[in-house]
């Protein structure tokens, strides 16, 4: 491949990455992320595990991101950039992984591929500046196969163990990857990622009363077509179906004038050495699971990033094609790249009207800034919000913290009762309005009366609430 051509990719992934940390503080930090400021930036390592032991994931990334917020400070900037640096870390990883798979003398292709794949495609983007885990887990599941395609099981196992502790879909692909080699006799790595399984699945007891509750992965329903779109959404980015059929169309046109002889599988031992074939024994038990015990999300599957790239990137580094068919490749990529530059980053985009999972946490923390008797149905979070503002300088420090509907009731007991309140909440408008239906049936009982205040915000309600008697008065 021509170093110009390289010099070009290079560009391409460095825009990207760039972009991407440019808008690291663009959007607010939405529910799952604040939710990890409660649980991370803890005033001590003990209080973040006995919260942990009644939550969804495992550990380590939060005591992590505990960690880090004690070294760079706890804020929406500092909580992101773990995330960037991850996603930069990790898909260099999964590059050197993809270019040791390829054939040598198609090294530089395969890393070009790769490159574009794990630097610029929406999967990897989305979660390069989200205050998650995913980054995180992204890089240690590509170490993982980087040490078991090099036969170091001691720091396989090291690298299984942290990936398991980071998220559960971790410990689910270390399980599946021991299955697999131990189907195919290999002892050793096999016992190794048996071994790195533990400290999840001793985690997995410690938090048992809460992980097999109904409580648990609530939201998350049984497999369907939406899941299947959502996640090639997720893949490929906007219009993923139509996306599908313009790359079918492609390799029609490479079969017949492009001068591509066959489409060939990928070998057995690319599909094994990649880590593929123990990520797709873990997709089918996952959804087979899902069926009795709802668990496979969309979110979740960016655990597969770290094998699928290094065979997609050999098998589409290793075309050998005449001059028709490079050129109509090099269109298609075009038209990915401008969908994932454009539409990609709308979400993570607010000069664009990004929202970022429809929450809006952020404008209501500062129009509400200074006010007293705040109360919402999500007060954890509008006060970890305004927490968060405050460390970025936007807003002073809350004299008064939000309430919740105990709050408000007992307010509204009390004898010097307030002449004005104000409600607000934040998400898809029908949760909204469902939410903050028991809080306004509370005002209107006691003799208030509310009007809408943030009528521009698309998925947020800030309510003011006065007493009839001061509306009489005025």
């Amino acid at each position: 491949m021509k170093r110009s051509w390289l010099l070009l990719v290079l560009a391409v992934c460095l825009a990207f990455g760039l972009r991407a940390l440019l808008l690291i503080d663009a959007t607010a930090l939405w529910s799952d992320e604040l939710y990890s400021v409660g649980k991370s930036f803890q005033p001590s390592f003990s209080s973040l595990l006995a919260m942990l032991r009644e939550d969804t994931h495992p550990p380590a990334y939060y005591g992590l991101l505990w960690l880090w917020g004690h070294l760079v400070g706890q804020s929406p900037v500092s909580l992101r950039l773990l995330s960037w640096l991850a996603y930069l870390a990790g898909g260099l990883v999964m590059v050197r992984q993809a270019m040791a798979l390829g054939q040598e003398d198609i090294r530089s292709r395969v890393a070009a591929v790769a490159a574009l794949l794990v630097f610029c495609s929406p999967y990897p983007i989305r979660f390069a500046i989200e205050g998650k885990s995913y980054a995180v887990l992204v890089l240690l599941v590509a170490l993982a196969w980087w040490w078991r395609r090099s036969a170091r099981p001691f720091a396989y196992g090291a690298v299984a163990g942290l990936a398991g502790l980071t998220h559960f879909y971790g410990l689910f692909l270390v399980l599946a990857a021991a299955a697999w080699d131990g189907w195919q006799r290999r002892w050793t790595v096999a016992a190794a990622a048996l071994i790195g399984a533990l400290p999840g699945l001793a985690w997995m007891a410690y938090a048992a009363d809460y992980l097999f509750s109904s409580r648990a992965g609530s939201w998350i329903g049984a497999p369907d077509y939406a899941l299947l779109e959502e996640t090639l959404a997720r893949g490929l980015g906007h219009w993923p179906l139509p996306k599908l059929a313009l790359i079918l169309l492609l390799l029609v046109a490479l079969r017949s004038w492009g001068g591509l002889r066959r489409v060939p599988w990928p070998e057995s031992a690319l599909l094994d050495q990649s880590g593929l074939m123990p990520s797709l024994l873990m997709v089918l038990g996952v959804v087979a699971v899902s069926f009795v015990k709802p668990m496979a999300f969309s979110r979740y599957f960016v655990v597969l990033l770290p094998a699928v790239v290094p065979v997609l990137a050999v098998q589409i580094g290793g075309l050998e094609l005449n001059r028709f068919g490079r050129g109509c490749g090099l269109v298609v990529l075009a038209l990915m790249l401008a969908s994932w530059w454009g539409p990609g980053f709308s979400e993570l985009d607010a000069g664009v009207g990004g929202v970022r999972e429809q929450d809006q946490f952020r404008l209501i923390s500062q129009r509400t800034s200074g006010l007293a008797d705040r109360y919402s149905p999500r007060e954890r979070l509008f006060n970890l919000s305004d927490r968060m503002e405050a460390a970025m300088g936007r807003i002073p420090s809350p004299s008064v913290p939000w309430g919740g509907k105990a709050d408000l009731k007992q307010r509204l007991q009390e004898q010097d009762q307030p002449q004005q309140l104000w409600l607000a909440s934040s998400g898809p408008p029908p949760a909204m309005a469902r939410k903050l239906k028991p809080l306004l049936s509370q005002l209107e009982q006691a003799g208030f009366h509310c009007e809408p205040q943030a009528i521009d915000l698309t998925h947020a309600r800030l309510l003011r609430c006065r007493s009839e008697a001061m509306g009489r008065s005025e």
